[in-house]
């Protein structure tokens, strides 16, 4: 079984900066390992155009990454989480080291 990685990316909402990160910091990281993805990389765009952030992290297999992405607690993390972003998106991908798009 090869692990699989959860890419994520979205806009801060501008007024939002402080609550975002208070919120990523004390919820949502914590929420996601305690679902079993474990964090693996952020990024965030400084210049240029694209997501403004990157976010991404790892689940053992694709059944462990299906079954937490289909879960109320996900739903819950997730739904936490649009209130201090937009343009959510994710993907799953094969896990490998570095940078991923």
């Amino acid at each position: 079984m090869a692990a699989v990685k959860l890419l994520m990316t979205w806009d801060i909402i501008p007024g939002q900066e402080q609550a975002y990160f208070e919120f990523i910091v004390r919820e949502f990281l914590p929420g996601l390992q305690a679902l079993g993805i474990e964090p693996t990389d952020a990024w965030y765009t400084a210049y240029g155009e694209g997501p403004q952030i990157m976010a991404g992290g790892t689940a053992p297999d694709l059944a462990a990454m299906q079954k937490t992405l289909s879960s109320k607690e996900w739903e819950d993390l997730r739904e936490k989480l649009l209130k201090h972003v937009e343009n959510f998106n994710f993907k799953l991908v094969k896990a490998r080291a570095g940078f991923q798009l």
